[in-house]
């Protein structure tokens, strides 16, 4: 029973890592995926970006606009009001009964007209910024209409390149959470972390000539037993990859049978010498 039970254990340590080295698989080819996207996303993102930032940028000019174009009026009325007042004023000098009154009404007419001037200065102040705005807008909104053109087209290419590789991506993406389900949270969440830290988003490797598959610094014999038995899930002391024997991930290694051919021609030779 205990031998049973040890078996079993065994083999779900086997098919841990299998199932690993198959998740490693299939993530690989979605990063391929992604790859070959290359920055496209990246370059739709910023040009989403520049049109909000362009539009919100447009629709403020344009405000500025409406609140110069109101000021000019206001002034303009101003005007008018000012106009009508030192017509009003010199009616009365007319009719006035002393010199003070007709003073006063003097001192009144020369505000007004200074009034007038200054609404005036104001009027040309408010033209020359709504002629300015008016240039910023026909800028910004020449430079919306050629980052809309730009998006259109990054968005088009990256709708085929996401057409294209869609189906293979949803299907890889199927198998994964498949693949996720039969490994235990800890250690999924452990091989993600490995991943994640890896500058070639390898989790798992499976040894390469007495070496690690990550790093590839030599592993010491007793570990690479370990690998070979399967019996516990085994990580790279430089590296912290997961490794497995190539046998389980499927490989086959001809490096191994280099040596003894070596070997078998020195001793040939040597013979021969003799």
């Amino acid at each position: 029973m205990a031998k049973e039970a040890k078996k079993e254990q065994e083999l779900t340590v086997e098919q841990k890592l299998k199932a690993l080295y198959q998740l490693q698989t299939m993530l690989s080819k979605i990063d391929e995926i992604k790859t070959l996207r290359g920055e496209l996303p990246l370059e739709v993102e910023d040009l989403e970006d520049d049109v909000a930032g362009l539009t919100t940028r447009i629709e403020r000019i344009k405000s500025e606009i409406a609140e110069l174009k109101q000021a000019v009026a206001t002034k303009r009325v101003e005007i008018e009001t000012a106009k009508a007042t030192i017509v009003k004023y010199k009616e009365q000098q007319e009719n006035v009964r002393n010199n003070r009154e007709y003073d006063f009404l003097t001192k009144e007419i020369e505000f007004q007209t200074l009034e007038i001037e200054l609404c005036e200065k104001r009027i040309r102040e408010f033209t020359f910024q709504e002629q300015e705005k008016g240039k910023e807008l026909e800028n910004s909104e020449a430079l919306l209409d050629e980052r809309n053109k730009d998006l259109e087209l990054k968005k088009a290419e990256l709708e085929e390149i996401v057409a294209e590789t869609k189906q293979e991506e949803e299907k890889l993406r199927e198998k994964v959470k498949e693949l996720e389900v039969k490994i235990e949270p800890r250690l999924l969440q452990s091989f993600k972390r490995i991943r994640k830290n890896s500058r070639n988003g390898l989790g798992i490797v499976y040894v390469q000539r007495d070496a690690c598959g990550g790093c590839f610094n030599k592993i010491p014999p007793q570990r690479q037993m370990d690998i070979r038995l399967r019996k516990k899930i085994i990580v790279c002391e430089y590296c912290g990859r997961i490794m497995i024997d190539p046998e389980l991930a499927g490989v086959t290694t001809e490096a191994k049978a280099e040596p003894k051919e070596r070997t078998r021609r020195r001793r040939t030779s040597k013979e021969a010498a003799e």
